[in-house]
């Protein structure tokens, strides 16, 4: 891989070889290509909104005492629920964000978290919970968020299965039964 590779630069001479190792024209010329073009095709599948709202929950990730917090981003999630946080909340959720760090990065019974469940039952059992409301109802809604679309994946997965091509003139109230029955086949 390092020896030079008799590559045409685009633009230049036929007969202007570059000094570019194997190595370079993979690395630069092919893999950043690849590497972009799958950044534009995930730039097209997810919208800015739902890009905001995972990097906002990575920021809220315990592991190594918060070390990927940031105020910014985590703020920045709040503000797409707007009939949760109104103008005052935002405010108050923007001092506890700047006291958030401080109290829980440094807190023993905090630093070995890893996991964002975990971190929400820590706080509700030491009680903490209570001295920043507006910071522990975003938590919730983060949580609710997580479970929530996971539960839709399964539920549009499951449609899939049930109405196929074949069946693809079933009503709507035909398709609420049979769905209920294939997610609840224990029960049945």
């Amino acid at each position: 891989m390092d020896e030079l590779a008799p590559i045409r630069a685009q633009g230049k001479s036929k007969r202007r070889l570059s000094d570019v190792t194997n190595e370079h024209y993979y690395h630069v010329n092919i893999f950043y290509t690849i590497i972009d073009m799958q950044m534009q095709e995930l730039d097209c599948r997810f919208p800015k909104i739902g890009t905001d709202l995972l990097i906002g929950v990575g920021c809220l990730n315990p592991a190594n005492s918060f070390s990927y917090y940031n105020k910014e981003k985590v703020f920045k999630m709040a503000k797409l629920y707007p009939d949760d946080f109104d103008y005052f909340a935002l405010d108050c959720l923007s001092f506890e964000l700047d006291t958030f760090i401080d109290n829980f990065s440094t807190d023993k019974r905090f630093s070995s978290l890893s996991i964002l469940g975990e971190f929400s039952k820590t706080l509700v059992q030491s009680g903490l919970y209570k001295s920043c409301p507006h910071f522990y109802k975003l938590l919730k809604l983060t949580l609710i968020l997580l479970g929530s679309t996971a539960t839709v994946e399964r539920v549009f997965s499951t449609m899939k299965i049930i109405k196929t091509e074949l069946r693809n003139k079933i009503s709507d109230e035909v398709l609420n039964d049979t769905a209920i029955t294939y997610f609840e086949c224990d029960l049945f």
